[in-house]
């Protein structure tokens, strides 16, 4: 069974933690990046964390749907005051769907993004980015702010902004949406195996996949595994050697 490492989870909202982590086990994970999302979500990660060392490692961020004014400072702040127990920043990033806007406007998302990136540099953390309906956006901020590492997770852009992440040397992640989803799979397809990586984005519900709608756990990153195998023509252990290294390395854990 090839070591897999899932990129990116909520595991905050998972309902039996427990076992979900125990499964992820039996499925051949070696480690779990464990995303934030807003103050009490990144609490809440760190202390999962806490609690599984040497497994679950904790990412701490301000997703766009959780962007309020009058929370931002509040939460910049809980993430410079924990910086040194994370291994990135994230998720972090823009999201432009209408009814994310009407909480946070572009510029606002725009801004708090701008200020996350500058934590990220100055500590020199890996960037976990969210791009929906915005990856020429956010792109152009994440290579304004020097940031050196950065993850496009779940990538459905076009191909014009997928060649300018892999020229800047980044890195996109596969999710189960492999299986259905024909803008994810080509992203997948064209990113080089060196700056490819695995997730679930747990337990979102992927509504199309080969055997009906699940609600994803970290042991479903075997799915992406399968499905990213299949599409670049590579053996699944094979495939799994490579992107599990380029994990570790990314997230210091090697």
């Amino acid at each position: 069974m090839p070591e897999l490492i899932d990129t990116h989870a909520h595991l905050e909202e998972m309902e039996n933690l427990g076992k979900t982590l125990a499964d992820a086990k039996a499925a051949g994970l070696v480690a779990i990046i464990a995303v934030g999302q807003d103050v009490a979500s990144n609490a809440r990660t760190l202390a999962i964390a806490a609690q599984y060392p040497g497994f679950v490692y904790p990412a701490l961020g301000c997703h766009p749907w959780n962007i309020r004014a009058e929370n931002i400072e509040e939460n910049l702040e809980f993430i410079n005051a924990n910086i040194d127990k994370t291994v990135a920043i994230g998720e972090i990033g823009l999201d432009y769907n209408k009814r994310v806007r009407e909480n946070a406007d572009k510029d606002l998302q725009k801004r708090v993004l701008n200020e996350i990136l500058k934590i990220a540099k100055a500590h020199g953390k890996p960037a976990l980015i969210h791009s929906r309906y915005a990856w020429r956006d956010a792109l152009e901020l994440v290579v304004e702010s020097g940031v050196a590492k950065a993850v496009f997770h779940w990538f459905t852009g076009p191909t014009s902004v997928l060649r300018d992440i892999i020229e800047r040397g980044y890195y996109i992640s596969a999710t189960p949406a492999i299986e259905y989803h024909e803008e994810h799979r080509r992203a997948v397809k064209e990113t080089p195996l060196s700056q490819l990586l695995l997730e679930t984005d747990s337990p979102v519900t992927y509504a199309r996949s080969r055997e009906g709608e699940f609600m994803a756990s970290p042991a479903d990153v075997a799915r992406s595994l399968k499905g990213a195998a299949a599409l670049k023509g590579v053996g699944e252990a094979e495939i799994a050697t490579v992107i599990t290294v380029n994990a570790k390395r990314l997230f210091g854990l090697m």
